[in-house]
């Protein structure tokens, strides 16, 4: 058992430690604050489950969270429990170590980035700075009349820093007036601070909820009292990026999302996985090492996919890139490219556009044998015009794209978002199905990869808001910000 502190916001937050432990668990219980994206970091197979609990919104009561942990790690599994800032900062870590020692369930403890220190960082707000605070306190607001709080403490200390002040940010300012702190104190508050949809109200002590209210920030919330506050506008450094916020779904089979997924993230994007297709290997089944064994004067690729498994084929056979000797390679696309080019290859051939059927075009003399390495959705088209060509043409299905089924939650985070990405046909005939009747009811931007996705895409959903110049993720990502701006 593992009590893991995710940090307040930003994945890449998490300790060394924290993503180890994430990366070996078999169960990962995690709140709604973990940021939801290290979620991708868990091993495939492994059991993630949702406890969150927020105002007014629990999945999982206290008890029941502490139930299901023990439970699994009595099962003899890795369990971390994932919790958003650090477990034993108003998070009930403690609670919950204890309740694993009175088990007899070893548990450790990582800790996490606080966002009563993060938070402010990002907006610029140190809690200590030489001559105006040599000191701070961090209290959780919702416990003001509790007696657990000095009040009279709170009102001398340097900083304060309010966590979990949403709701009575006004309530707790006029006590700490009432206890002594001048009104024309500088504050700040800051909203889902250190992700890219971070927002940032200051003022004083005396206006600070009103700053709040009028400029609409709400829960999770983080609240800053003291001089320190005031270096906000000198410090400010935090630049997401032109997709701040922006809520972008990627529709990409999981196993290929991760370089998407760091683009649109690097533009300052909140990307929601949502993968509609998935691809599994056919390496190492008969016809696939028949074909990667017959004789032939070309192999073609139409994506990186094919390469990876004709070379696990070929590695299953016990032979190596020097079994292609006398034989030449077509490619599609920079990324086929970039396959083929892990593995030692580099194509004879690529063409100019970055379709498959372009392959029609690879400089082959009538007679010569072709092996298409393609999906089991590949149409005909290619090999009918290779053939045509007077070449023979050995088609051989490398991988299956299969339709994913999408947890509400997903749907729900596409019909939110602001864009929407296709890199393939599968990708939008896939989710336009899964969205069944709501499917007309996007307002997403639709953004597809090139040509054929957006035919694909405009017989689905009716239009296309944007298309890469040319196929390939950064432009891709390109399209998406000229679709949003």
């Amino acid at each position: 058992m593992a009590l893991v502190g995710a940090g307040p916001g930003d994945p890449g937050l998490i300790t060394v430690a924290g993503l180890e432990a994430l990366r070996t668990a078999d169960v990962v219980l995690y709140d709604a604050l973990a940021p939801r994206s290290l979620l991708r970091e868990a091993r495939e197979g492994a059991e993630l489950c949702a406890v969150g609990k927020r105002a007014g919104a629990h999945i999982a009561t206290q008890a029941e969270i502490e139930a299901l942990m023990l439970a699994r790690a009595k099962e003899g599994k890795r369990v971390v429990r994932l919790k958003g800032g650090d477990p034993f900062v108003f998070g009930r870590g403690s609670e919950e170590l204890r309740a694993c020692k009175e088990a007899g369930v070893p548990c450790t403890v990582v800790p996490g980035v606080t966002s009563a220190i993060g938070a402010f960082a990002y907006a610029g707000i140190p809690v200590t700075h030489r001559g105006l605070a040599g000191a701070f306190m961090v209290i959780n607001a919702r416990s003001m009349n509790d007696g657990a709080t000095s009040w009279r403490a709170a009102a001398e200390v340097d900083t304060l820093v309010l966590l979990m002040g949403a709701e009575n940010l006004a309530e707790c300012a006029e006590r700490l007036v009432a206890e002594g702190r001048a009104p024309d104190t500088p504050a700040a508050s800051v909203q889902w601070g250190t992700r890219p949809d971070q927002r940032v109200a200051t003022g004083t002590l005396r206006d600070i909820a009103e700053r709040v209210a009028a400029d609409g920030l709400t829960a999770p919330l983080v609240t800053v009292v003291g001089p320190v506050a005031g270096l906000a506008s000198e410090l400010a450094w935090f630049d997401p990026g032109p997709l701040a916020g922006r809520r972008v779904a990627v529709t990409r089979s999981r196993a290929q999302a991760s370089d998407l997924v760091a683009l649109l993230e690097a533009e300052g994007a909140i990307v929601t996985e949502a993968p509609a297709i998935e691809l599994v290997s056919r390496g190492g089944t008969p016809d696939l090492c028949e074909a990667v064994a017959a004789p032939a004067d070309w192999w073609a690729f139409s994506s990186a996919n094919g390469v990876h498994v004709a070379m696990e084929t070929l590695a299953a056979a016990g032979l190596d890139s020097r079994a292609l000797a006398g034989r030449r390679i077509a490619a599609v696309g920079e990324a086929t490219a970039a396959a083929l080019a892990g593995y030692g290859l580099r194509p004879d051939f690529v063409p100019e556009q970055s379709w498959s059927t372009a392959l029609a075009e690879l400089p082959a003399e009538p007679g010569e044998t072709v092996t298409i390495f393609q999906s089991n959705l590949s149409t005909p088209d290619l090999p009918l015009a290779l053939e045509a060509r007077g070449l023979t043409v050995r088609p051989v299905t490398a991988y299956e794209n299969r339709p994913v089924a999408l947890t509400e939650e997903q749907l729900e985070a596409v019909r939110e978002a602001d864009a929407i990405t296709f890199t393939s046909s599968s990708t939008a005939r896939n989710l336009h199905a899964a969205l069944r009747a709501d499917a007309g009811d996007l307002t997403a931007a639709l953004v597809s990869i090139g040509p054929s996705t957006s035919t694909a895409v405009r017989e689905c959903f009716g239009r296309v808001d944007a298309e890469a110049a040319s196929p390939g993720l950064g432009e891709l990502v390109r399209a998406v910000i000229d679709a949003l701006e």
